[in-house]
């Protein structure tokens, strides 16, 4: 549970998960809701003081770093929940908040080599990463948004199955927004990849985008 503006729905995400992980202050956007986290993460720079004391009563599991540091209190997150057993991890929060870097640094996490299983999401929207010689099914349905962005590099040898806008062996450029809104028109929907890192945004048909972004 990160710090940036989650949505209202997003407490789905939370309903089936094995490990809650708070990210500084994203532990009072739980506490509003009386979720109690397994463990709190960060320098704790923005989570007041008494709410951290009330987690540590009630047992939450917290690990303090110092405000100088190489790793964002997200990416500390992450790490903390690779360490007690996680194959998936989610992250709610990643998006929206007053720090426009902090968003950014959420999505290129999604890059790193060890990010499989890893997951930015925000009410039925879900964005992750498939590396060269990856092929997934999509989540949504008839109707979904789906968003392809090569990131680190050309992503080459991409192809799709059940979008409006079919891909045939063929590469997105970094850079390239040509990849923005195609639609799944047809079941089952996929995506292949030959060589590269993609970013794969999904979002249902009919959800607004987060406030303040336009779409194409």
């Amino acid at each position: 549970m990160a710090s940036g503006e989650p949505h209202p729905a997003d407490e789905r995400w939370l309903r089936d998960a094995d490990l809650v992980v708070a990210v500084d202050a994203g532990a009072a956007w739980l506490a509003e809701r009386q979720i109690r986290p397994d463990a709190l993460v960060g320098d704790l720079d923005s989570v007041a003081p008494e709410l951290v004391s009330r987690f540590e009563a009630d047992g939450v599991a917290i690990e303090r770093h110092p405000a100088a540091k190489d790793q964002s209190d997200t990416e500390l997150a992450v790490a903390y929940a690779r360490r007690h057993g996680a194959s998936e991890v989610d992250v709610i929060g990643a998006f929206g908040g007053p720090r426009l870097d902090h968003e950014l640094a959420n999505v290129l996490l999604l890059s790193a080599p060890d990010a499989r299983g890893l997951a930015l999401v925000r009410a039925g929207s879900r964005t992750t990463a498939l590396r060269g010689g990856d092929e997934r099914d999509l989540d949504g349905q008839v109707g979904s948004v789906v968003s392809l962005f090569a990131v680190g590099g050309d992503a080459i040898g991409v192809t799709t199955t059940g979008l409006a806008y079919p891909l045939r062996d063929e590469t997105l450029r970094t850079g390239s927004s040509r990849g923005l809104s195609n639609v799944i028109v047809a079941k089952p929907a996929a995506v292949r990849l030959r060589q590269g890192t993609l970013l794969v945004h999904e979002q249902p048909a009919g959800e607004p985008p987060a406030e303040g972004v336009e779409t194409k």
